[in-house]
């Protein structure tokens, strides 16, 4: 089953974020301009029927997309990344 991220906009931490990161931030200006709503469709016929939710494709992409643009060679390095600029999961 092809998981998808329920995050809602007026959550606390989000709302801090997106008023601290201001609107020149790279990564804010490629959320406005890259739409990633399609990969739903590509992966729901790979996703099984059943069982557990995966990661949401969209999520995962983005993932991969700041590990690509930031050098991260591994996941660990990833998350560290994510856990001290916590402002690119909010924006991003």
């Amino acid at each position: 089953m092809v998981g998808k991220r329920q995050l809602s906009p007026a959550s606390g931490t989000l709302s801090l974020l997106g008023k601290v990161v201001p609107t020149t931030n790279f990564y804010r200006q490629l959320k406005q301009s890259l739409d990633l709503t399609f990969l739903y469709e590509l992966v729901a016929p790979c996703s099984g029927k059943c069982g557990h939710q995966s990661i949401d494709p969209v999520l995962f992409f983005k993932l991969m997309l700041v590990a690509h643009l930031e050098n991260l060679s591994s996941d660990r390095a990833l998350i560290r990344h994510y856990q001290l600029r916590p402002s690119r999961l909010g924006v991003y």
